[in-house]
């Protein structure tokens, strides 16, 4: 091994410390959507099985990042034929395109508890960018145990339209664009 340089030494203490990470509350999530249906009603629906990680950094949270996964599958609009017909072939396909993938590609702060978060969301094996409007909710300690465990929270909404992710059956009948609601905790570990 090669023995490190002082400079090198020096240069790793002066070195800002890094984001702190945390993980999305599994018990604490949503991902929830809304679709036109036939302009006589909005059917509503959540994703149940959602995990992910925040890289935070408080002093510049532009530096920060969020990676969140979804499974498709475990789509819940509240009616069980329905929800294998949203799983099946004509929309999410759940058999070839097992997971949902966001990734943050840039932070934008726009307020003192707002910002915007773009990414690539991969879904139904495609790769789109999609911008978050997020507001920060709440960081402070987790009083429901005896563990003093930090914790954040925030809530997000964005649009997506899924013809441009190759969701286009029935875009003349079903909803196309699909508003998407977002709240989670999520624990520092």
């Amino acid at each position: 091994m090669k023995p490190i340089s002082i400079a090198a030494a020096l240069a790793l203490l002066a070195t800002p410390a890094l984001a702190d990470t945390y993980r999305i509350d599994t018990s604490h999530v949503y991902v929830g959507f809304e679709v036109d249906h036939l302009g006589f009603s909005t059917t509503y629906g959540r994703f149940n099985d959602v995990s992910g990680t925040i890289e935070l950094d408080e002093e510049n949270p532009e530096a920060s990042s969020v990676e969140v996964k979804i499974d498709p599958a475990s789509v819940d609009t509240g009616h069980k034929e329905r929800d294998e017909h949203v799983r099946g072939e004509d929309l999410l396909n759940v058999a070839e395109y097992p997971q949902m993938n966001f990734k943050s590609t840039s932070i934008e702060r726009t307020g003192e508890k707002t910002g915007k978060i773009t990414g690539d969301l991969t879904l139904h094996g495609v790769t789109k960018p999609v911008t978050l409007d997020t507001t920060f909710t709440k960081k402070g300690t987790y009083p429901m145990t005896e563990e003093k465990i930090e914790v954040i929270g925030f809530n997000a909404t964005t649009t997506l339209k899924r013809s441009d992710f190759g969701m286009d059956k029935w875009t003349a009948m079903i909803g196309d664009e699909i508003p998407i609601t977002i709240s989670f905790e999520a624990h520092k570990q």
